[in-house]
């Protein structure tokens, strides 16, 4: 492990872990984030995604599988519709919105819980957010479309803005930084502001620092160790490592079989300050959650 630095611009004192601050406001639905750690739930309705790709395009299964998940503890559904893993093409637009919307619409008949959606495309945000969801994930931090901030804003929903270095097609190809706390932290600064000046309620922006996207082992395990240097954002903090290779790498197990190791990491990520955690296995991830916020005395 590279010696962390303390990043020029960034506030040195170390804030406290323990949770503070206000609830996040998604206008119909509270989530308790000043309480405890909140659980969003991976749907991913596309045939390529790394860990369970093709096992919910119909829409009854993905349905029961919401169902399920909120049935355990879910506190966010978030559907996806084009897989981000490294290599991942893209996918046309209309293929994406036939496989979000019609799921999108039959989910929140049965579930009353947030859904968010895994999008940086503004016209498949635009109608899922018409067909009820409350979130757009945008890994690209609305840099993927120029339009997507305003949408976000015209429906007054919440954001989650990713770090990602490149796309998904490059990003795991030599990606390399200086100081990768600082750049994460300045990039994800930057996405508030632009965020905050389109338009956005800032009270519903979270923000993720994208685990895998861009980062080699190091990386990861360096925002993990330093994540509580993200609370001076001032936002909810979201971590999204579940399964991933990163996970892999260390342990030697395959996709289905890092569910422990995704556990330590969501473990380490809670103590050191995120606010949400997405995950694949929701039972057993809530155990984790609610395990480690007691260890951290939250009550």
């Amino acid at each position: 492990m590279k010696m962390i630095k303390m990043c020029p611009g960034i506030k040195t004192m170390w804030l406290s872990q323990k949770k503070t601050g206000r609830d996040l406001d998604l206008g119909k639905y509270i989530l308790p984030v000043s309480s405890r750690t909140c659980i969003m739930g991976i749907l991913n309705v596309t045939p390529d995604s790394f860990s369970d790709g093709g096992e919910y395009i119909d829409v009854n299964k993905a349905v029961m599988k919401a169902e399920k998940m909120v049935e355990e503890g879910a506190d966010i559904v978030d559907i996806g519709g084009e897989s981000s893993r490294p290599g991942a093409s893209p996918v046309p637009l209309e293929e994406e919105l036939n496989r979000v919307i019609p799921i999108v619409l039959a989910i929140m008949k049965k579930i009353d819980v947030p859904i968010s959606v895994d999008t940086y495309k503004s016209e498949v945000a635009r109608e899922a957010l018409k067909a009820g969801a409350a979130i757009i994930n945008d890994i690209t931090a609305l840099t993927g479309d120029n339009k997507m901030a305003a949408t976000i804003a015209e429906f007054d929903a919440g954001v989650v803005l990713m770090h990602m270095k490149g796309n998904p097609v490059t990003m795991q190809k030599c990606p390399s930084y200086s100081d990768v706390i600082n750049e994460v932290y300045e990039f994800l600064g930057k996405s508030i502001k632009k965020a905050i000046d389109s338009g956005i309620n800032s009270n519903r922006i979270i923000v993720d620092p994208g685990i895998g996207f861009g980062k080699i082992l190091d990386d990861n395990l360096e925002i993990l160790n330093d994540l509580c240097r993200f609370q001076a954002l001032g936002k909810p903090i979201m971590i999204g490592t579940s399964r991933k290779s990163f996970i892999g790498e260390i342990t030697g197990c395959d996709v289905k079989r890092r569910d422990f190791g995704t556990a330590a990491t969501i473990t380490a990520a809670i103590m050191n300050g995120a606010d949400i955690v997405r995950v694949h296995n929701i039972k057993e991830m809530v155990d984790v959650s609610r395990m480690t916020d007691a260890i951290k005395g939250i009550k």
